[in-house]
This record gives C-alpha cells, structure tokens and sequence, in this order.
C-alpha cells in the first residue's frame, strides 16, 4: 500500500469513528446528552467536547497549524478537565458545531501534508511525530471514545450501534435481551 492508500484508509476510519460519536447524541433530552453517567462524570456531550479539543491540537497545533477558536490550558490540570463536560450555558448544537469545524480544520491538514511530514508535540515531551503516528493515535483516541459513547448510550436508553441507523433498527426486543443478560449473570455468578 503507498502512503496516499494509507493516509486515505486512516482519514477514512477517522471520519467514520467521527460520526460515530455524534450518532450516540441523536433523540436524546439535553439532560442525558450532558448527564454523569460514570463515577468520574464521563458523559456523551463531554466525550464529543474532549474530541474537540484534543483534534483541534493535534491536527492543528502540532502541525503549525492552530484552530482559530480558543482552546483550554493542556498543561492545567482545571483546565484540561473542563473539556471533558459542557457547562450549562453551552449548548449542545455549539459544541457539536465545534467539533464540525475541527473538523474541517483537521481535513485540511491531513490532505496537505504527507504521512512523514512532522509536527511538534509539546505535551510529549515536545517530540518531533510524523503525520503518520498523530493519525494513528487520533483514530485510537477517538475510536476508545466511541466505544465509551457506546456503553453510554446503551446505559441511558439501550441503543447501540455504530450509527445512528443502526440504533434505529434493533433486531431484538426488550425480552429477548432481558433473557440474554440473565444467563450472562447466571453464567458469571457460577464462574464466581
């Protein structure tokens, strides 16, 4: 595979895992978009805010190549934290908006740059990093992430899938999973 397949294939999966998260957003209230559903306040609206931030950096930042929106402190721990949740007085089209738009900003700096290009990365170390490694790491970032938006909304209203089609069209009922999830725990209990 030349480095243009295989920027092309990781831009790809990037963009897919992208819509992913913002799927689990779709049909629900502001108070479940936003709500604490971990012990630590890990919450659907905070992931897609969280993914912001950190694509914004590195596919902006690192390559010379800032967002034109302000972003929080990386190297302050208050600050940092404060994207992982948005604020009452921050909707959630905005911060959906926001991530769009890093969006774009990111597109234009994958598709301008080769996979050996380099950027600084100041909060590792400042290490010199190719194009390569920061899309591997975004897509691992935000793939982890995804995967939390999925048990998330699988918590709040029992929708799962990769998008939001596939919420829409669960094959099973409310029975079928109520079964399944007794002989898992009937399964479990006896192993333990």
């Amino acid at each position: 595979m030349d480095d243009t397949a295989a920027k092309t294939n990781l831009h790809n999966y990037l963009k897919h895992e992208r819509q992913a998260v913002l799927a689990k957003l779709e049909g629900l209230s502001e108070y479940d978009a936003r709500r604490p559903l971990t012990v630590t306040g890990t919450n659907l609206l905070g992931l897609v805010k969280h993914l912001a931030t950190w694509e914004a950096r590195y596919l902006g930042e690192v390559f010379d190549r800032p967002f034109p929106e302000p972003l929080p402190r990386w190297d302050v721990e208050a600050d940092r934290l404060a994207d992982m949740w948005a604020t009452e007085d921050e909707s959630r089209q905005a911060v959906v908006d926001r991530y769009q738009r890093v969006w774009a900003h990111s597109d234009v700096t994958v598709g301008s740059l080769a996979l050996d290009d380099t950027g600084r990365v100041p909060w590792w170390g400042n290490a010199e990093v190719p194009l390569l490694n920061v899309l591997v790491h975004l897509l691992a970032e935000t793939s982890r992430h995804a995967g939390h938006a999925d048990i998330l909304r699988e918590q709040l209203d029992g929708a799962f899938g990769t998008d939001a089609e596939a919420m829409a069209e669960q094959q099973h009922d409310a029975a079928f999973w109520t079964e399944r999830r007794e002989k898992i725990e009937a399964a479990a209990r006896s192993a333990g």
